[in-house]
């Protein structure tokens, strides 16, 4: 329900973007609004201006801090829950760097032309309005593009991750904390909400406990990770993929963004091309052994987290449509929970909501 303290900042909110882009070189341009996503980014695209191009509009980015290179857990944990998943708080900043070596990694990604880091506003180029959620219509298709999205994680994996990259931006470790705290979500919203169900203490002790011996067999931190490498992320044109969405760039395994495709929360894909792709993500990895324990780990902290965001999304942010979705991703989960890898995990599941596993 819209407020008349939400109306009012809706409108300072579009005098900013307006002021913002009267100074640009796209002042003449036609602004139409797009939908936004599952944070609070709006886009708008500027139809007639120099070259195709999107409004971005990312408040967050001035209001939120990305977390501190150099916060110890004690900091993070105080700073809140951005912090505590080391995210990018939506800066331009951090969306211009990550452009900038993932453009060098080889990956079509759209430049940053114009910008304003303090209003978190900026006009990147236009990719173009054809998914390959939407675009992969029939099998053939299906295989074509997917086998194309895959080429782009052949080339994250291929070039090695380092820290600090353009304007000096920090990227930072997909960490245990980060990992752990996102797992959480499925105590703190999914749970309650979903199966209406609260844990005790030591269910949740127990949870957590879990989560910590598992991320402990994760392979060393040292691959780029987009996080959120899925069908609606990835736009197709003249027989490329390119990729969007990639401002929480961070240095993790690469198994994740693997998951993110093969075990997408918003599409079917048929077992037949999961199993192709997955093979070729262990085919491909230096050290086979470890990318197959990675894959069934971050599969499973994946989904977990989705679980929760989606159920967050719904009760807190007033987007009941991720509730729809909430059956694909369990089925999802139940699937990870069979792998050995998972008895720990599985165990625990079994204990406090035995309707996640199979």
């Amino acid at each position: 329900m819209m407020t008349a303290a939400n109306s009012n900042e809706n409108l300072v909110r579009a005098e900013q973007r307006d002021r913002f882009l009267a100074a640009s070189s796209f002042a003449q341009a036609n602004v139409v609004r797009l939908g936004s996503d599952a944070s609070i980014r709006q886009y708008f695209r500027l139809e007639g201006g120099p070259v195709p191009a999107l409004l971005m509009d990312a408040p967050s980015a001035a209001i939120t801090p990305p977390c501190p290179p150099g916060a110890d857990k004690d900091q993070r944990r105080a700073l809140g829950y951005s912090a505590l998943v080391r995210g990018s708080g939506n800066s331009i900043v951090a969306f211009q760097s990550a452009a900038e070596v993932l453009a060098r990694a080889g990956l079509w990604v759209p430049r940053v032309l114009e910008h304003d880091v303090q209003e978190g506003l900026a006009i990147v180029e236009d990719l173009g309005e054809v998914r390959v959620a939407d675009a992969a219509k029939n099998r053939i298709q299906e295989l074509e593009l997917y086998h194309l999205a895959a080429d782009n994680l052949e080339l994250l994996r291929a070039n090695s991750a380092h820290s600090v990259g353009p304007e000096d931006w920090v990227f930072q470790t997909y960490d245990t904390l980060a990992y752990r705290t996102e797992a959480e979500l499925l105590a703190s919203w999914y749970l309650p909400h979903r199966l209406k169900r609260k844990l005790t203490d030591a269910q949740h002790s127990m949870l957590d406990e879990a989560w910590v011996s598992l991320l402990r067999d994760l392979s060393p931190p040292r691959h780029w990770c987009h996080r959120d490498f899925h069908a609606e992320n990835l736009i197709v044109a003249d027989g490329r993929v390119g990729v969007l969405d990639f401002q929480d760039l961070m240095i993790g395994q690469a198994a994740y963004d693997w998951v993110s495709l093969i075990e997408d929360a918003r599409r079917d894909i048929s077992p037949t091309l999961a199993r192709e792709i997955y093979d070729r993500g262990v085919q491909g990895a230096d050290d086979p052994e470890a990318f197959v324990r990675d894959y069934a780990i971050l599969a499973a902290q994946r989904n977990t987290k989705i679980l929760g965001l989606f159920a967050r999304l719904a009760v807190r942010d007033g987007k009941p449509r991720y509730l729809d979705l909430l059956p694909r991703v369990e089925a999802f989960f139940r699937q990870d929970l069979a792998r050995p890898d998972l008895a720990p995990l599985r165990d625990v599941i079994a204990d406090i909501a035995p309707e996640l596993v199979a």
